[in-house]
């Protein structure tokens, strides 16, 4: 019998919305999980200038927080075959930053979809900038690269954390934060005219004329927890050894302990796009609740935590086949809000 954490990025809903959209849910397996529990808790999310809350969680539960930050990026280099070899590396995330009326912005990076090919070529017109100044850049895929500055100690938050919000409030500071910022602007020159972001252009996509740095890390856990992974970015799916392209053969997970991170919500949060979070919550009742509740009723998996969070922070919610058995406890879906 398995022990099972689901993390469920931006299940929760913004409170002012909350009410209208459980009465538009129509997930009673996601409700018998949620009222039939051992134990509930709520927390915020540590400090939220740097990391959302279920980004803080994850890094503490493998073991990456380093000083209260997530340090993601070693750990993730190994996730793509690549060795961090005793350096400090950060993780870099090509973006498009436009301007709003009065301030910059950076797009959900979700919305910059780029092949393999588009971001090989981005990276080798990078990479050569990079290197002139003595900081290898190394390639895990199209929207994860990673950075070798074993001097650039300053803070910066992860992408989600600063997707659709104003980069004053986000932007590294400090002497080693002006290199970056030269930097920046030379691989924004190098990229304003190249041909992928001409060929984007043409098709209305989001041109790539940034690059976000963060999540440094000199060095990571020789073993993570035993991590599977669906819809999320790549970055986060080198941290598991599964990565799921969908939820068909949940058995599979189920087989043995440990996390499973869906993330199909994260678009849809980030943009307070509710209908297409709905749509995302019924996926999840069909391919994920249900079979999740149908296992811990029969035993096979003998207890499920269940991490769900917002931009300000976390639940929390633990269930056995024990407490599913507290018929008296009718089938509510509160807890989200």
């Amino acid at each position: 019998m398995a022990h099972i954490t689901l993390v469920l990025p931006f299940a929760l809903p913004l409170p002012e919305f909350a009410p209208d959209l459980i009465r538009a849910l129509q997930t009673p397996a996601l409700g018998a999980l949620l009222s039939r529990t051992s134990r509930v808790e709520r927390s915020s999310g540590g400090d939220l200038a740097h990391a959302l809350p279920h980004e803080f969680w994850l890094a503490r539960e493998l073991g990456l927080d380093a000083g209260g930050r997530p340090a993601f990026a070693a750990a993730a280099m190994r996730g793509f075959g690549l060795d961090p070899a005793g350096g400090r590396w950060h993780v870099v995330t090509p973006a498009h930053i436009q301007i709003a009326r009065t301030h910059l912005m950076m797009a959900d990076t979700r919305q910059v979809a780029l092949d393999d090919a588009d971001g090989r070529a981005l990276f080798e017109a990078a990479s050569s900038l990079c290197e002139e100044i003595g900081h290898p850049l190394r390639y895990g895929d199209a929207h994860t690269w990673f950075l070798r500055a074993d001097d650039w100690t300053f803070d910066s938050a992860s992408p989600d954390t600063v997707a659709n919000m104003d980069l004053t409030d986000f932007m590294p500071k400090g002497v080693e934060a002006q290199v970056y910022r030269r930097l920046q602007n030379e691989v924004q020159m190098a990229w304003h005219a190249h041909p992928v972001n001409a060929a984007r252009e043409a098709r209305r996509l989001p041109i790539v004329n940034a690059f976000w740095v963060w999540g440094a890390a000199s060095q990571a856990p020789a073993v993570l927890k035993p991590m599977a992974s669906y819809a999320v970015p790549g970055w986060l799916a080198a941290l598991g050894a599964q990565r799921l392209d969908s939820l068909a053969h949940l058995d599979q997970v189920l087989a043995r302990d440990g996390l499973l991170v869906a993330g199909n919500l994260g678009e849809a949060g980030l943009a307070s796009d509710w209908n297409g979070w709905l749509q995302g919550m019924q996926q999840l009742e069909a391919d994920l609740f249900a079979p999740l509740l149908a296992a811990v009723k029969d035993g096979r998996v003998k207890s499920l935590r269940m991490i769900l969070s917002s931009r300000e922070g976390l639940l929390d919610v633990r269930t056995t086949a024990m407490a599913q058995r507290k018929f008296w406890r009718q089938p509510t879906l509160n807890l989200l809000t």
